[in-house]
């Protein structure tokens, strides 16, 4: 029953999600909007297990003193003090939680992320463009030719080099990226189709 409950729903949720689409009756749109309202209540109860299971397990390193456990500390703070400012004082334009909070401390924090981000990605860049085959060698000089583009500099050398670089990202990387995400969209189809027939049961805890 661990097992069988589960799949029955998830296989009848899904089957509504994908006749909703085939069969225009407003019984079935109903009924599949029944079932989209209960999922976003499982997603809210879900959310308060994942803060509740957090906290937690932060306090138990905390406590315990288990390796990093001073930024456990932070967490458990930092949630405690958005939770109570944002439930008391609210998340509007003014507010503690708003302004303190969320533009004052979690947005440089957020952009200093992003920025460190940079030096890996230019790590990861310089290892690419190491050329061993002809798919390098089109790449390094696809990045060389748009990386010209953008500044000044690749102007100077060329004044058709922007319009060269407008057509590289509009035609053959619109095209790839599109390709992509036919191919991310059909492998999703296919997770889903797997899960809905009970054929990939490993989000129930096991490969069986």
């Amino acid at each position: 029953m661990k097992r069988t409950v589960p799949i029955a729903i998830l296989f009848i949720s899904g089957l509504f999600m994908i006749v909703q689409y085939l069969v225009p009756h407003y019984r079935v749109n109903d009924a599949a909007g029944v079932i989209q309202q209960w999922a976003i209540i499982i997603t809210a109860a879900a959310t308060v297990l994942g803060v509740a299971n957090l906290i937690r397990v932060s306090l138990d390193q905390a406590l315990t003193k288990k390796q990093d456990w001073m930024y456990k500390w932070v967490i458990l703070v930092a949630l405690v003090v958005t939770a109570v400012s944002g439930i008391f004082w609210g998340v509007e334009p003014g507010t503690f939680c708003n302004d303190m909070i969320y533009f004052n401390f979690y947005t440089p924090m957020a952009s200093t992320m992003y920025a460190s981000l940079a030096f890996f990605i230019a790590s990861a860049a310089f290892r690419a463009f190491r050329v061993r085959s002809w798919q390098a060698w089109l790449l390094a000089l696809t990045a060389v030719i748009v990386m010209l583009g953008r500044v000044p500099f690749g102007r100077l050398l060329w004044g058709d080099f922007p319009s060269l670089v407008d057509w590289i990202m509009n035609v053959p990387n619109t095209v790839a990226q599109r390709a992509i995400l036919i191919g991310a969209a059909m492998g999703a189809v296919s997770t889903g189709l797997k899960m809905i027939f009970g054929i990939e049961r490993s989000w129930l805890g096991g490969s069986e």
